[in-house]
């Protein structure tokens, strides 16, 4: 690859990189021309085949097992990082839990478990990481995957939209000090993804449908079109670009109330029909 989206002689870190959306992010990254390195807890196997991935794009790949919430242990893993590869360019804190509950449900473990995972382990991987990128001199990236959640309130996922609102503010806060050291930090908050994790929240099958009649593309992200955001982000194409957040939500978030399922055939204007303009909502009554 050449010009501004090139990542030849970057190295990169992804945590949660063994599967879904980090596994993506890992193999696009190094698509990119970047080595990649990856941290993982349990999922040998898979962490494995996307490491593979990464060795069949010609870059070199690490995998560091290491449980997140371990946070004292986390410095020295930016350390391993940067032993082994020589320098560390590019951060994505991408792991994260979820579990689905009422909040009368959330007991003072599963807070601090997800804010622990969430919000602590990404902030102590950034502040070392940002330590040594300073020292070397490096234009460094951080990125941070946060999710439409951080903005965006959601029921029975209270502990994990306060730990997103609270990555939404981390972001910003490590932009402004960490500018004026050519190091940007920015997110990419995505919506509904295809992932094994996004699929396993104990919902009734009727919520696919109805997701994908409320997104205005009618269907939920695969996990490259969401690493495609973080591959930008860490390019020069965007070394302008800090303290931001890239919306990866095939524009659910920018309806504030569905309306067009109910809008009447009469008013439509233009050669487009109906039909094939707008898809009905499950339950209306379209006219």
């Amino acid at each position: 690859m050449n010009g501004v989206f090139d990542l030849s002689d970057r190295v990169a870190l992804v945590s949660g990189g063994s599967r879904g959306l980090g596994g993506a992010i890992a193999t696009m990254l190094a698509e990119a021309g970047a080595d990649v390195a990856m941290i993982y807890r349990s999922r040998s196997q898979d962490a494995e085949a996307v490491c593979k991935a990464i060795h069949r794009h010609g870059r070199r790949g690490w995998l560091i097992q290491q449980d997140l919430g371990e946070t004292n242990a986390l410095p020295a893993v930016i350390d391993r990082v940067v032993t082994e590869a020589g320098r560390l360019d590019i951060l994505v804190n991408n792991a994260a839990v979820a579990d689905m509950m009422t909040f009368d449900q959330v007991t003072p473990a599963k807070m601090e478990q997800t804010l622990r995972l969430n919000v602590l382990a990404p902030f102590f991987l950034s502040q070392r990481a940002a330590e040594l990128m300073i020292r070397k001199g490096t234009a460094g990236r951080i990125i941070n995957i946060t999710s439409t959640n951080g903005f965006r309130a959601e029921s029975l996922l209270a502990p994990y939209n306060a730990s997103k609102g609270a990555m939404e503010l981390l972001t910003g806060s490590l932009a402004l000090e960490l500018a004026p050291h050519d190091i940007t930090v920015n997110s990419v908050a995505p919506g509904l993804v295809d992932t094994e994790i996004g699929m396993g929240f104990p919902l009734t099958p009727a919520f696919r449908s109805w997701a994908d009649a409320h997104i205005p593309l009618g269907r939920w992200a695969n996990p490259e079109e969401v690493a495609g955001a973080v591959v930008f982000l860490a390019s020069d194409a965007a070394r302008y670009i800090t303290g931001q957040c890239i919306v990866v939500d095939g524009g659910l978030t920018c309806d504030q109330f569905p309306r067009l399922p109910f809008y009447t055939r009469s008013l439509l204007k233009g050669p487009r029909t109906r039909d094939a303009a707008y898809r009905p909502v499950p339950g209306s009554t379209p006219t």
